[in-house]
């Protein structure tokens, strides 16, 4: 927008702050710093999900770091990387503060947040936006509601988290701000993708999936048979609102058959979890490397170059790890650079649009 209020002034060009967060972020890639944290603000959940024992433990939220403890962490972690952090749980709606957790970690860094949706309202939807919150990811992985509602262990899943997408996506602030659907690919869900696409389309938002771990303790019963990345990306290019990166798509079946080498974690992404220990990843809690509240961002820092020079691990491919190592190839980093550089705000008659496929 141009700066002409002064009279006889040369033009002036005023970028949005989210444009500049994005320089910033780009910054630190280029610099080869870690550009992708996860941060779990609670390991509450109040879904019992088939293929998950997350939720099967027991935690104590008096635990839980509270918002200012999280602005205090949030404030050392700018010191390693100003970050995209994936906000996570257990359900991180089960907490009334998320707002503030949200406010405190994007005053440095661009917080998103991924839910079930059962807890999402008009207008804790509307306060998460207005507090800072880059974009929303709700977990849909069947488009048949009892199905969705089964594998979830909750009747009614699947109508709330349509509609949290719903009051998500009314809720946004800015244009920048996103809204997804995430499904996470499993033996008996391939046929839900396309439907999931087009009801993602249909609500103005964007479309993403991984594949299941059995890290997640779900068990190998629920791993997928078969090939399935030419299905994927055949529907990739069919649907503009189904953003997941072609590279990370193109490897699912090497995932399944093996794992793909050459993870990335400690380097370019890393994990804090509820009590705000830093581990290389989400699934190494058991060997934190510091705390985010106690130890210096460059002790952190150096512990986790040395995790990542000594990780061998292929277990996963989750969208935290593939679609962030598709940004060091030419091709994944071309793929991310019209979603990344993307303003469309999803608006539902847009949505209704894209679902037709073109």
């Amino acid at each position: 927008m141009e700066d002409v209020r002064r009279v006889g002034a040369a033009p002036r060009m005023r970028a949005h702050p989210a444009v500049w967060k994005k320089v910033r972020i780009f910054s630190r890639f280029a610099m080869g710093r870690p550009v992708w944290c996860t941060w779990q603000v609670t390991y509450r959940c109040n879904f019992r999900c088939a293929f998950c024992d997350y939720w099967k433990g027991g935690v104590d939220p008096s635990r839980e770091l509270a918002p200012a403890e999280i602005e205090r962490g949030a404030r050392n972690l700018a010191r390693i990387s100003s970050l995209m952090i994936s906000i996570g749980g257990g359900e991180p709606f089960l907490r009334d503060d998320l707002p503030e957790i949200i406010a405190a970690m994007a005053r440095w860094h661009m917080p998103l947040v991924t839910t079930n949706g059962w807890r999402v309202t008009a207008e804790n939807a509307r306060a998460a936006f207005r507090a800072g919150l880059w974009g929303a990811s709700v977990s849909l992985d069947y488009a048949d509601p009892g199905r969705h509602d089964r594998a979830r262990g909750v009747d009614g899943a699947h109508r709330r988290a349509v509609e949290a997408i719903g009051h998500l996506s009314r809720g946004r602030s800015g244009r920048f701000q996103r809204v997804n659907v995430m499904a996470v690919l499993m033996k008996d869900n391939i046929e839900e993708i396309e439907p999931l696409i087009r009801l993602a389309a249909r609500h103005g938002a964007f479309f993403m999936v991984q594949p299941f771990c059995s890290l997640k303790g779900g068990g190998r019963e629920f791993s997928l048979d078969g090939d399935v990345s030419a299905h994927l990306l055949s529907l990739r290019r069919r649907y503009q609102n189904f953003i997941s990166n072609p590279f990370f798509l193109e490897r699912f079946d090497r995932a399944m058959d093996g794992g793909v080498p050459g993870c990335r974690a400690g380097r370019s992404f890393f994990n804090i979890d509820n009590y705000g220990r830093v581990a290389k990843c989400v699934e190494d809690l058991d060997t934190p490397l510091g705390d985010i509240l106690a130890d210096p961002a460059r002790v952190i820092s150096s512990r986790l170059e040395r995790a990542w020079r000594e990780n061998r691990c292929r277990s996963c491919w989750y969208n935290c790890r593939g679609e962030i190592e598709a940004l060091y190839t030419a091709r994944g980093f071309l793929s991310a650079m019209p979603v990344v550089l993307s303003t469309w705000g999803g608006t539902r008659e847009a949505g209704a649009a894209r679902a037709a496929g073109r």
